[in-house]
């Protein structure tokens, strides 16, 4: 694949604005990411998409700019099982950053021994048919049990039409699922409509199951604020998401998705996601749950 980047990417946003919405002391972003810098850390030439470089400097600046004290720097696809751009970031981090790595069953126990010293808590499995290849579910199913030991967990990309497939898979992994992006819901159906159901009722039937609210951008179909000064966005996904959040508030992580890869429509102002937040978790108890006490016992404990 060319190094170029890939024709129509869509870089992140040049200035977010400042949130209105002030954060609990302690408030971690749970799903953003690093990119390169390419010159330093290549590609995957097995990748799907070239995105442009977004450093962990730039990440961290975020951080600050936002009022979060803490991020989970989940592993893009992007960069396929060479994790040495998200070790880098987190070595840098000053113990203020855990990681989600992509990972092969054949690596050994001192590399997972040094991953988990660098921050490293949790392997992504993406099923995601245009972002990555399937790996083999038995080969998943042994990673999952290597990292177990750990104290690890797993993270699963997938989209909504797959879950009656994945569904069982997902029951049988040994350790804890953190399911991102709410398994990718249509929110032009009802919330309590049988799709969205199911994802609620797996949730429901399995305490091992975690889920991001994240990503109101790449399924809203009102889309971001019509009008300037409006902070209320992606108001038609808001209830999607506070559904998870009051119906398992110790099982539910929320994050910008920092530098927001693969968008095709807009680019969010990270600002605004952060105003996101009080529509899903309308109370100081669930804002600290969701922002704090919950990625602090699943990274930090």
């Amino acid at each position: 694949m060319s190094d170029q980047i890939t024709p129509g990417w869509i870089p992140f946003h040049p200035a977010p604005s400042r949130p209105r919405f002030t954060l609990p002391p302690g408030a971690v972003d749970a799903h953003c990411h690093v990119f390169g810098p390419q010159a330093k850390f290549p590609f995957s030439p097995q990748r799907k998409y070239t995105p442009c470089d977004a450093s962990a400097e730039q990440l961290f600046s975020l951080r600050d700019h936002l009022g979060f004290e803490r991020n989970v720097i989940v592993q893009a696809t992007c960069h396929g099982s060479d994790n040495r751009a998200l070790l880098e970031a987190l070595h840098t981090a000053g113990g203020r950053a855990r990681g989600v790595v992509t990972i092969g069953t054949g690596i050994g126990d001192a590399e997972l021994e040094s991953m988990h010293a660098a921050g490293v808590r949790g392997v992504r499995f993406n099923f995601v048919r245009r972002l990555v290849d399937f790996t083999p579910k038995d080969d998943l199913l042994q990673i999952a049990r290597r990292i177990a030991p750990l104290g690890w967990h797993v993270v699963v990309y997938f989209e909504a039409r797959d879950l009656p497939e994945l569904r069982d898979f997902f029951t049988e992994l040994p350790l804890p699922v953190v399911v991102d992006h709410m398994g990718s819901p249509d929110v032009s159906q009802p919330v309590d409509g049988p799709e969205f159901g199911m994802f609620v009722q797996l949730m429901a039937d399995y305490a091992h199951i975690w889920s991001k609210v994240t990503c109101p951008e790449r399924f809203s179909v009102s889309g971001p604020p019509a009008r300037d000064g409006e902070r209320a966005p992606y108001r038609d996904v808001a209830p999607f998401a506070r559904r998870l959040v009051e119906a398992f508030p110790d099982r539910v992580l929320w994050g910008t998705d920092w530098p927001h890869p693969n968008l095709k429509n807009h680019m969010p102002d990270d600002g605004l996601l952060v105003d996101f937040i009080p529509q899903i978790a309308p109370t100081l108890a669930l804002q600290k749950r969701l922002l704090v006490d919950n990625p602090m016992r699943l990274y930090w404990s």
